[in-house]
Parts: structure tokens; sequence; C-alpha cells
């Protein structure tokens, strides 16, 4: 059986995605959790207000801000390349 697993050390992140990632970890996690409870909101207040395209629209917002907040808070704790980085400080 063939084992398809990426090994530690195997893949690695370009140099765009690294310096994205060095620009937006500079972001507090809890400005994504904000975004998401505001967008509930607004959204809430739009269909309260019969405006229900946008409600919908609005609401669909809160996952993406959760994942992308997830996502800041592993690249802060792991960085974009944990195993590059630890090779190359010699751990």
């Amino acid at each position: 059986m063939t084992d398809y697993r990426v090994a530690k050390g195997e893949a690695t992140e370009d140099q765009f995605t690294a310096a994205i990632e060095k620009v937006t970890a500079q972001i507090p996690s809890s400005i994504f959790l904000a975004a998401a409870i505001a967008s509930i909101i607004v959204s809430l207040g739009l269909k309260a207000a019969k405006k229900d395209h946008g409600a919908l629209f609005v609401g669909q917002w809160p996952a993406p801000f959760l994942i992308l907040g997830l996502y800041n808070k592993l690249i802060k704790q792991h960085g974009s390349d944990a195993v590059a980085a630890g090779e190359a400080s010699g751990i």
C-alpha cells in the first residue's frame, strides 16, 4: 500500500505567502472575533429592516472571519513553515 502523506520538511511555503503571514500575524485575533460578531449584528439589523438580500449577504461573513482568525492564530503559534524555521535555527 502506498503512503501519500507529506513528511516533515517535504513541502515549504513560498516567500509571498510568508510575507503575507508576517504582516497579517500583527492583527490581534480578537479583531476577527469582533468582525464576526459585528457581521451577525448587522445581518440581524438588515433582517429586521426587511432587507433580506443584504441580511443574507452579510450573514455569510462570520464563518470566513472566524476561519481567518483561526488561521491567524495558527500562524502565530506555529509559523508558516515551522519545520524550515526549526532547521534554520538549528533546532
